[in-house]
């Protein structure tokens, strides 16, 4: 690795597994000093090269709290999300509630805790959005559409406040990652396919690219967009997501 990122301070949230933490670990090597939360303390057990504490990113409070410890916050990687599966119909008042807190008021309160600490010197902000979301409509995510693309709304709303101060916001937008919330989804839609197989092939059939992105692949573009090689991008929603909005 360059080393690129070495002396700034990175904030990543819901590190414990999947892109989270892969984005951690890709921060922490390009030389960052990473710090990173996640609501299940058990899952950052085993993460090295970065410290770590229990965060519940919808708590609004316990994320002020976190950042009053910075002094200065470099780089910023939202990760939290929920992925709900059903049409409008078969998302209830709760269901909903719980994704927009989960994936869009998590936001908020993250995004709020770090611009503080990122005026005296600019830095970046990514989010985590979705090609599901105000990027393109997909079946049975009508929760996770609309609080992903609040989060894209966000990302871009921040991005024209703060450019003045250097403090960029983008947000990138992956299709289908192989990680555990996939599996998770897989699984669910194998209760209805009847196998595991078919879920899987019916996930791998809407990619044009013939097969599901890595947790490595979005690590990378987070650690080129919280670099000085993005010093010109700000307000993006990026897609890497294998040809699916072509």
């Amino acid at each position: 690795m360059t080393g690129r990122l070495a002396g700034r301070v990175a904030v990543v949230t819901a590190a414990g597994q999947g892109i989270g933490r892969a984005i951690a670990e890709r921060l922490a090597m390009e030389g960052a000093e990473v710090h990173a939360s996640d609501i299940n303390p058990d899952l950052l057990a085993t993460l090295e090269g970065a410290a770590t504490v229990p965060l519940d990113a919808t708590d609004t409070t316990a994320v002020a709290a976190y950042f009053s410890t910075f002094t200065r916050v470099d780089i910023l990687v939202h990760a939290v999300g929920y992925v709900h599966q059903g049409t409008i119909e078969e998302c209830g008042p709760a269901d909903w509630r719980r994704s927009v807190n989960i994936t869009l008021d998590s936001a908020y309160n993250v995004i709020a805790g770090a611009i503080p600490k990122m005026k005296a010197n600019g830095g970046s902000i990514i989010t985590i959005g979705s090609v599901a979301s105000s990027i393109k409509g997909f079946p049975r995510r009508a929760a996770y559409g609309a609080a992903k693309g609040g989060v894209i709304g966000l990302t871009k709303a921040v991005a024209a406040d703060y450019v003045s101060l250097g403090i960029r916001c983008n947000s990138v937008c992956p299709g289908t990652v192989a990680s555990p919330s996939l599996e998770e989804r897989i699984g669910a839609l194998s209760e209805t396919l009847g196998s595991k197989e078919e879920a899987y092939r019916a996930f791998i059939s809407r990619q044009p690219a013939g097969r599901f992105g890595t947790v490595q692949e979005i690590a990378a573009i987070c650690a080129f967009l919280a670099s000085d090689e993005a010093a010109f991008i700000t307000g993006q929603a990026i897609n890497i997501d294998g040809g699916i909005t072509i």
